[in-house]
């Protein structure tokens, strides 16, 4: 499907969608505190289809080209920056100094599971 595409475009791209959905799925609902509870898990278990509908390919495309480690540090780190923009944005919650410290030991150990030695 996405053949003419380079690997990580491709991984990346669908990881960054699928890190949209779930994050939607997961805190989507915490703005709404009045639905009641078993509306908010079935909200969250259809948004999360979607997820899973563009996690699995991005998975499937870029193993082999990264190893799985590879590719739960890339997710890991796509899930926390769309999670920052979204506490942000959508949860109006700041983003404080100590959070981007945090980010960035994150963003560390990622050049360690990247480096080849």
């Amino acid at each position: 499907m996405f053949a003419s595409l380079p690997v990580p475009v491709v991984t990346i791209g669908l990881l960054f969608l699928s890190n949209v959905f779930m994050t939607f799925a997961w805190y989507g609902h915490l703005r709404f505190k009045a639905m009641p509870l078993t509306l908010a898990i079935a909200a969250s278990w259809g948004i999360a289809f979607f997820e899973y509908c563009l996690q699995v390919p991005a998975n499937r495309a870029g193993y082999g080209y990264y190893n799985a480690v590879e590719l739960k540090t890339i997710q890991e780190i796509i899930s926390l920056s769309v999670f920052v923009v979204f506490s942000a944005l959508y949860l109006g919650e700041p983003v404080r100094w100590n959070h981007l410290v945090g980010f960035g030991l994150i963003v560390a150990a990622a050049f360690f599971i990247f480096k080849e030695w």
